[in-house]
């Protein structure tokens, strides 16, 4: 099942580079009937492969003239990126959270490898240091984490 959810996400994938443009409508019937499986499958694949976290957003219709809207994300400027990446965050994000965002952002070319990887330094060492001496709650933890991810990445967008 993952391999028919991989080949329909480099399809939409291969339909936007095609295209050169930043929106591209599908109808999911279609889809559906290309790959030879249920509509079902072909909302998993959006709801799972084209996320706010990996850029894009995703309108839909439903019914006998539906039709899907995938928008990659742009901005017009670094204040709107932050606003963006501040959402994505939240107030509290759990380590494994943490890690899919930063990769979905280097993915996209927000950060690179470097940057990314002395980020999950910061936050692992954050991780460490609120679990011995300090005993902090999960739920600090998290709140802790979510805020120095967005001041490392602010300051990464803004340099």
């Amino acid at each position: 099942m993952s391999s028919l959810t991989r080949d329909i996400e480099s399809y939409i994938r291969e339909l936007f580079e095609e295209a050169q443009e930043h929106q591209l409508s599908l109808r999911r019937k279609e889809l559906a009937e290309r790959f030879g499986c249920v509509p079902s499958q072909i909302n998993y694949v959006l709801a799972s492969r084209f996320t706010p976290e990996r850029g894009y957003l995703v309108e839909s219709q439903r019914g006998g003239h539906g039709y899907i809207r995938i928008m990659k994300i742009r901005f017009a400027n670094a204040e709107e990126r932050i606003s963006h990446l501040d959402e994505l965050v939240g107030n509290a994000i759990g380590e494994q959270d943490a890690r899919r965002l930063l990769t979905s952002l280097q993915e996209r070319g927000l950060l690179t490898p470097r940057e990314r990887l002395l980020i999950e330094v910061a936050l692992r060492y954050l991780d460490e240091v609120c679990r011995t001496p300090f005993d902090v709650s999960p739920y600090k933890r998290d709140v802790m984490q979510a805020e120095l991810l967005k001041r490392m990445i602010r300051g990464l967008v803004l340099a």
